[in-house]
């Protein structure tokens, strides 16, 4: 199978395995004796789907990237608040999509016009020369020490631990998400790197957040959405690689 249609065929299973999971993960948890349940469940889901698509089209270098990541940080920003309003972790992360992500949608979107990106996609790519790997390697561990100490003094979880579980599962997503949006929004293949770091620990947040309370129905969402994401980002490393050279 040469190069496109092994991305083809990943682009593809990604967003028909992510519709068809969140439609089957919506129906079995929906709940029709319980409004507030079942509303967290629909968002989640709808930005979950404008969440892969983003993510899909970032992988194929197409600005419609940006459009449909909007709309999912948007609304995943609400659902990590409402998920540390609860007692787990996601004060980073909502803090994170509000105050940063949203506004790199259109930091992004004019890089990459800039760039040559396209509907068709075209865009140009980018890698890290040595030094700005080392520079990217600092910021991850400085941002990640900062993070820590700062979400450790709101948590609400483990409160009398001294290294808190839950906060280093909020950090780790936190920080390469600060990267790798910087990365994406300036066209660099390292991005990827991050992204699979993002994707990893993110499935790792919700898992335990579902391991502690199985009636969530958002987080057994976003389980699926990162799972699906962590496959995808594998192919945008893969592409990019290609696109780079």
């Amino acid at each position: 199978m040469d190069a496109k249609k092994l991305n083809r065929a990943v682009s593809i299973f990604v967003l028909a395995g992510m519709t068809a999971a969140t439609g089957l993960a919506t129906a079995l948890k929906f709940s029709p004796a319980d409004p507030h349940a079942r509303m967290l469940l629909l968002v989640a889901a709808f930005g979950s789907l404008m969440g892969v698509a983003s993510c899909v089209s970032s992988a194929n270098g197409y600005i419609m990237t940006f459009v449909f990541g909007l709309l999912d940080v948007s609304i995943y920003g609400a659902m990590c608040l409402v998920n540390w309003l609860n007692g787990s972790s996601g004060l980073g992360n909502a803090l994170l999509h509000f105050a940063y992500f949203i506004p790199m949608q259109f930091v992004g979107f004019i890089q990459w016009r800039r760039r040559g990106s396209n509907p068709e996609g075209n865009v140009k790519a980018r890698r890290l020369t040595a030094s700005q790997r080392g520079i990217a390697a600092g910021a991850f561990l400085v941002l990640s020490i900062a993070a820590y100490f700062l979400i450790a003094r709101f948590d609400r979880s483990a409160a009398d631990s001294f290294i808190k579980t839950a906060v280093i599962l909020d950090v780790l997503p936190f920080t390469c998400n600060i990267i790798g949006q910087f990365l994406m929004s300036t066209a660099y293949m390292e991005q990827w790197i991050f992204w699979i770091g993002v994707n990893i620990s993110s499935i790792v947040m919700w898992g335990t957040a579902l391991r502690n309370d199985p009636a969530s129905s958002y987080a057994l969402i976003y389980v699926i959405k990162y799972g699906f994401y962590l496959v995808n980002s594998l192919n945008g490393l893969r592409n990019w690689v290609q696109l780079s050279k």
